[in-house]
């Protein structure tokens, strides 16, 4: 079996202060985390986390905490509270659709006085050798958009400019 990961970077340190409690709990469980001056820096060694399990005692805590912050996040996060019975302890989010790490970091950028962007940078890679399993991906998150180019991307444009259109096939 092939296992499949995308490590990945995010820049530049997020200040603490930018950063609602409820968004830095699931930062950090999205991403590893270290502290670096006023802010964190986030990482993952293997892959980003897409579904995170958290304990509903912290999730609450951090939602008051956060103080009635808008956000994709917030209101994921609330809404997943009331769907889920007070008898769980665990809550479960689900951050592979509409409300991923991406708009996490907009949300943060559309705040902060301080950050204009958000990059990550993530590669592809496989532990075998198979051709679909190696590559990259750059995305730029600003306060108006959410930008992204893969290898494959560039590829493909480079083959264009070469006149090697029929290569794509």
């Amino acid at each position: 079996m092939a296992d499949y990961l995308s490590p990945t970077v995010i820049q530049p340190t997020i200040p603490l202060a930018a950063m609602t409690p409820l968004e830095r709990l699931v930062l950090s469980h999205v991403f590893s985390a270290w502290a670096e001056g006023d802010g964190l820096y986030f990482y993952a060694e293997e892959t980003p986390a897409g579904v995170l399990t958290l304990s509903r005692a912290k999730l609450k805590a951090a939602l008051a905490a956060s103080d009635g912050s808008s956000g994709a996040i917030h209101g994921y996060a609330a809404a997943r509270l009331a769907q889920t019975p007070a008898a769980e302890c665990e809550i479960e989010l689900d951050l592979t659709s509409d409300v991923g790490w991406e708009r996490i970091f907009q949300d943060i950028v559309k705040r902060s006085p301080t950050l204009r962007y958000v990059t990550a940078v993530s590669a592809f890679t496989c532990s075998r050798m198979r051709p679909d399993g190696f590559g990259g991906i750059a995305v730029l998150i600003t306060a108006e958009a959410i930008m992204a180019k893969s290898t494959n991307d560039f590829l493909e444009e480079f083959f264009a400019t070469a006149g090697l259109t029929d290569a794509l096939d």
